[in-house]
């Protein structure tokens, strides 16, 4: 078979799993990334390597406009009042290599509100999340990303993407 039947088939297969949902992800490699000390857990995220484009044309594909959001908290017990948790969460890198770590500390419960609950609102088991604004990596499939937490919370994440439409801003 001569070159221009092998780039046939290889057009074909192509074609054929044009429509199968992408299985390329990176190998995991936590070599550089230090064991978690006492009292911690270390959580690691592997983020698909390909994404299915959205259909909404407004959502961009471009993975550079992606940003993953980390969320750490802990199941509690609650009631009709909004508790929360309080903490410290900052990313430094890894001593000797560069790459990039997550760090959760001092974290305690914070202030909630004192509402006395109705009857039929009683106790119920919830996620809690540490308060405040969003902590945001950008997306990178080549690394993971690797979080160290107190061993008794929990971490989730949620993919964030841009539209492609850009608004102008006005100047005053």
């Amino acid at each position: 078979m001569g070159i221009r039947g092998m780039g046939a088939i290889a057009a074909a297969l192509a074609l054929l799993g044009a429509g199968l949902p992408a299985a390329a992800v990176p190998r995991l490699d936590l070599k550089p990334y230090p064991a978690a000390g006492a009292g911690e857990s270390r959580w690691v995220i592997q983020l698909p390597g390909v994404l299915r484009p959205s259909p909404d044309p407004a959502i961009s594909a471009n993975p550079a406009d992606w940003r993953v959001e980390l969320i750490v908290g802990k199941e509690m017990t609650v009631d009709c009042n909004g508790p929360r948790l309080q903490g410290r969460i900052r990313q430094e890198s890894v001593k000797g290599w560069g790459y990039p770590i997550v760090r959760v500390s001092d974290v305690a419960i914070g202030p909630s509100t004192l509402m006395a609950c109705p009857p039929d609102r009683g106790p119920r088991q919830a996620f809690v999340p540490i308060g405040g604004k969003p902590f945001v990596v950008p997306y990178n499939a080549s690394l993971p990303i690797v979080l160290y937490a107190p061993r008794d919370l929990q971490v989730r994440w949620r993919l964030w993407k841009a539209e492609t439409r850009q608004q102008p801003a006005q100047r005053l």
